[in-house]
């Protein structure tokens, strides 16, 4: 089993930073690739970034392109998001997710097939 624990969600005025963290309890190949998945109330879960544990080119949603990046720690077993220039339209609870393949369909993220999810951090974001 995997767990994955968010930390760093909070309330931030638009144009606004926020650093999310997610410590996973083990880094193999349960969890070559982790991401981030967002839902805000009333809509639809949304991928947001990407990567593979083992090093690659990060995948992100066209919404957050130039705006978010996601990195990792090895040595933490912990991945990253770093927020900037947030807009109001990025208030959602945060997922961190992880699974053994990468999830990208070719036109979107299959979020139904993730093996691992943490609780959740909420992030607000004040006009």
């Amino acid at each position: 089993q995997v767990q994955l624990v968010e930390s760093g969600g909070g309330s931030v005025q638009a144009g606004g930073s926020l650093r999310l963290s997610c410590q996973a309890s083990r880094y193999d190949n349960k969890i070559q690739y982790m991401g981030w998945v967002r839902q805000a109330p009333g809509k639809e879960r949304e991928g947001v970034a990407f990567t593979w544990t083992g090093g690659g080119v990060p995948e992100y949603a066209d919404s957050v392109k130039g705006r978010f990046t996601i990195s990792q720690d090895r040595a933490k077993n912990t991945v990253y998001l770093q927020m900037d220039s947030l807009k109001f339209e990025d208030t959602a609870m945060y997922y961190c997710v992880a699974d053994p393949w990468r999830l990208w369909t070719g036109y979107g993220w299959d979020l139904d097939s993730v093996a691992y999810w943490g609780r959740g951090t909420q992030v607000t974001v004040s006009s």
